[in-house]
């Protein structure tokens, strides 16, 4: 009892600062919509302050701040997403499966104009996803799909409860995050605590846990993946790795950039005893042996480089092999492809690219600078993969952080939650404009705030205009902090 008495005493202030929290969450998760944008950034404002606050003051409870972040989303359990109608096409895509259907093969539109209802629920669900979803075919990868025919199985009738199985696999994603991504923490000497601005980041238990966005499981299997890689299990990191690119298809922009990690190490977690003995056998080997064992070496490490891309590539392949049809790749390209060359939302350099269109042609010149984007994107991604020191994991890592920043500063689409996996990236590096940015990127929401879900660019450009900010004051003029500093983070 007295225990009890010295802990409320002591965490007086972080249990209610958790109280308030959970309050707010109730309002967000039952009692929210987002077209009412006042309270849509009343309340998310005063969530990440109270998120800022509580791992100010409790950082090195790691137990606390885990059962808190539980807490947290245990409260959305029995809400359905108020900030997103993507899980009706996940729910169709899953009971389309179960049918014997092939999601990649038809639309939803296609079925409904036809007056037919191949799934349970057909028009509810076709009236939840809207136009845009229902005219185009599913983009999402097998293992996605997978998760959609889970919630299937255990709630073929029911929207609610197919919601509530695909929150419980994202709940689940999410603590295997805060497991590698705490083990892996710890491996690099980075403080563990870290990984809380993203387990509990308001922005990541909204976005992941209240609109069901499974880049939170893409998330899980890419830091899995880095944690078995940094641990010498390079194949098993392959298989992982293939894992994610089949959540969501983004973890491909980082396959180069292991060619240095591949190519400069041994693969053997660098740990000081394989180095120790590396050196010594150096000492009492000549010159001769040590160019034929350093030529060796190279040709081990770019086989084993090879055999990766091998593996994730083939395991790839296969998941997506139940689902192969000639046509099947006509579709999803052309689905893919929408993202560069009709979609626009919450886009940054491609506005200004865009209004410079309109300027000297007098008309979108989506259809031209969306081919442009990704050759320009492919180029930074080549300079960073031979041109900029990568050898560890954490400057690989901050290497995965800048190309996917360039890549959203240049793409024509950024979703909310597309921001995710830069956050969970920059936990292990020194930079924190990804966490600055999951606070301003609610201002993308403010485009439902009208019946027509037109942007107000003076808002984009303000949430651009700090994240810009924060990002050229941290990669170019922020000073290097201190190892001492670095563990006050």
């Amino acid at each position: 009892m007295a225990l009890n008495t010295s802990f409320f005493k002591l965490y007086k202030i972080p249990l209610l600062l958790v109280l308030s929290s959970t309050l707010f969450y109730f309002s967000f998760a039952y009692d929210l919509v987002r077209t009412d944008y006042i309270k849509l950034i009343t309340l998310y404002v005063g969530l990440f302050f109270l998120f800022y606050k509580i791992i100010q003051l409790t950082k090195y409870n790691i137990k606390f701040l885990t059962w808190t972040a539980f807490c947290f989303r245990a409260i959305f359990i029995l809400a359905i997403p108020n900030l997103s109608q993507d899980f009706y096409r996940f729910i169709w895509d899953g009971r389309m499966i179960l049918e014997g259907l092939n999601p990649y093969l038809f639309t939803v539109e296609s079925f409904i104009s036809n007056g037919e209802f191949p799934v349970t629920q057909a028009q509810e669900l076709y009236n939840g996803m809207g136009e845009l979803s229902a005219n185009h075919y599913s983009n999402y990868p097998p293992i996605n799909q997978l998760y959609f025919v889970i919630a299937g199985l255990f709630a073929g009738k029911s929207i609610l409860g197919s919601v509530i199985v695909m929150r419980l696999l994202i709940i689940a994603a999410d603590f295997g995050t805060l497991y590698f991504g705490k083990k892996l923490l710890s491996k690099l000497n980075i403080p563990v605590h870290n990984i809380f601005w993203y387990i509990l980041n308001p922005f990541i238990i909204i976005e992941f846990t209240g609109n069901l966005h499974f880049e939170g499981v893409m998330i899980f299997f890419l830091v899995w993946s880095l944690y078995l890689l940094y641990s010498g299990k390079w194949k098993f990191a392959a298989v992982v790795f293939a894992l994610s690119v089949s959540v969501k298809l983004i973890p491909l922009i980082f396959l180069p950039l292991f060619y240095q990690w591949f190519t400069s190490t041994t693969l053997s977690n660098q740990n000081s005893a394989t180095l120790n003995y590396q050196k010594k056998q150096d000492v009492i080997s000549n010159e001769s042996e040590k160019s034929h064992n350093l030529d060796s070496s190279l040709s081990l490490r770019i086989t084993r480089l090879i055999a990766f891309y091998a593996i994730v590539g083939i395991t790839t392949l296969l998941l997506f092999l139940p689902f192969y049809t000639d046509e099947f790749i006509t579709n999803y390209t052309q689905t893919v492809a929408l993202w560069f060359n009709n979609f626009e939302f919450n886009a940054s350099i491609y506005y200004v690219a865009r209004e410079i269109g309109y300027l000297f042609r007098g008309w979108n010149e989506i259809a031209i600078i969306g081919k442009i984007i990704p050759m320009v994107v492919v180029l930074f991604v080549i300079i960073m993969t031979f041109f900029r020191k990568n050898k560890t994991i954490i400057e690989m890592i901050t290497a995965m952080l800048l190309v996917l920043s360039f890549y959203y500063f240049t793409s024509t689409t950024v979703h909310p939650w597309y921001i995710a996996t830069l956050l969970i990236l920059s936990v292990f590096t020194k930079y924190r404009f990804p966490l600055v940015w999951s606070f301003v990127i609610i201002l993308s929401y403010l485009a439902y705030a009208n019946s027509d879900n037109a942007e107000n660019l003076w808002i984009t450009g303000l949430e651009y205009l700090v994240v810009y900010s924060v990002f050229i004051w941290e990669v170019f003029f922020k000073r290097p902090k201190s190892s001492l500093e670095l563990q006050h983070l």
